[in-house]
């Protein structure tokens, strides 16, 4: 295939690649390209990053949220994520197993990455989802979870956890996989128009 001086996608990260998500050779050489065209050093910034994540999001504020999806995959933590960490994110949000998009957001509600989740970190979270939503669906959202501190507090009940206390990743996926009104708590996803 080439190798990372010749700007071509090495063999070993192609076959890991195809081998842990859902593409294609065919589909990642040409997301390689576009990456390399957006990207000519093979890297993105967090804040390239972010400006990526606002188009998806033109009529709210996701910077928050993305920077914290940006920590979440930025897995060596050099401040970029480089193609393999880009597809595995892409790969995990938008078509990955359920399991492993939970352990995803596991990761991502874990923003100190001490193994545990506190309530404060749910909280964090799910006010940068907050600014994701735009305010005429927030107005129509549930009364018990029509702020992030209702939200938070729904979810950590749904944990029978006290404020104090921690939620292991085990925990965490096995609750959420038991109980689909906990997965639409620590997600956003926009209303059909």
């Amino acid at each position: 295939m080439g190798n990372k001086k010749s700007g071509m996608l090495s063999k070993e990260i192609l076959e890991d690649l195809k081998l842990n998500t859902k593409y294609s050779e065919d589909e990642l050489c040409k997301w390689y390209e576009s990456f390399q065209k957006q990207c000519p050093d093979g890297r993105i910034s967090r804040s390239d990053f972010e400006k990526i994540y606002a188009n998806f999001f033109p009529n709210s504020d996701p910077k928050i949220y993305a920077r914290h999806v940006f920590r979440s995959f930025d897995t060596n933590d050099d401040g970029t994520l480089d193609f393999r960490e880009y597809i595995i994110a892409l790969h995990l949000t938008s078509t990955g197993k359920t399991n492993l998009k939970l352990e995803w957001a596991f990761s991502l509600f874990d923003v100190d990455r001490n193994g545990e989740i506190s309530k404060n970190e749910v909280l964090e979270i799910i006010a940068a989802i907050f600014k994701m939503i735009p305010p005429e669906e927030q107005k129509i959202l549930p009364e018990d979870e029509n702020t992030p501190q209702k939200r938070a507090d729904k979810l950590w009940a749904y944990f029978n956890k006290g404020d104090a206390d921690k939620i292991a990743e085990k925990e965490f996926i096995d609750g959420v996989m038991k109980n689909e009104a906990i997965m639409n708590l620590i997600q956003y996803n926009p209303r059909e128009k």
